[in-house]
């Protein structure tokens, strides 16, 4: 049986590391999480949420899916963002997205791989109601990372109709929810302009954030 000896052997000195520049970093840790964002990402191995915004464990709240969806059946991820919202009390969902998904891509092509087809289906949905704006793109490379791009933008929408948002919003609770996507080819995050800390701002952000790409 393979025990993956160096796993522990990375844990060890990953830890060492971490009381040397921390003494009492495990102790902190072990109080209530208080994290103030709530990042939904791609559960891609190349996007570490933590390290790509420099935050340490405890100060990031993360989900992450095969193409960062939110999708209204997803008792996963509504599980997640109601702890993350009514217990937490988050300030910030991040919807995080990144370029060269193999997702998206997958679903792009109309490839065929499984189970997942299913739930990479919803992909196909974004990229049928956003056909004549990607037919306008020149390769499958620039369809590809405009529809990165707009299934971010897709996702927001879905967090921001989701009833624990909208309830969140209606007691006057401090929220926003941001629409990134991620670089893999130089590790840099881009805004694509589509912030709601409201129902009225979350229709109008679509629309602008659209109106950019």
């Amino acid at each position: 049986m393979r025990e993956l000896k160096h796993l522990f052997d990375n844990n060890r000195a990953w830890a060492r590391e971490m009381r040397e520049q921390d003494a009492g970093f495990f102790t902190k840790l072990l109080g209530q999480q208080s994290p103030n964002y709530l990042w939904i990402g791609c559960a891609d191995s190349r996007v570490p949420a933590n390290d790509i915004v420099g935050l340490l464990p405890g100060e990031l709240f993360v989900h992450r899916n095969v193409a960062n969806l939110v999708v209204h059946t997803d008792l996963n991820c509504l599980s997640v963002m109601q702890f993350a919202v009514d217990v937490l009390r988050v300030e910030h969902i991040i919807v995080c997205g990144h370029y060269g998904c193999s997702g998206v891509r997958a679903a792009m092509m109309k490839e065929r791989h499984g189970l997942v087809d299913n739930w990479l289906r919803h992909i196909q949905d974004v990229r049928a109601a956003h056909d004549a704006r990607l037919r306008r793109l020149r390769g499958d490379d620039q369809q590809h990372d405009r529809l990165c791009e707009l299934n971010v933008l897709e996702q927001v929408a879905n967090v921001c109709r989701t009833s624990i948002v909208e309830d969140a919003w209606a007691r006057g609770q401090a929220l926003t929810v941001h629409g990134w996507i991620y670089g893999i080819q130089d590790g840099l995050l881009r805004d694509l302009r589509f912030t709601a800390s409201s129902r009225a701002a979350a229709a109008s952000g679509y629309r602008r954030a659209l109106k950019a790409l």
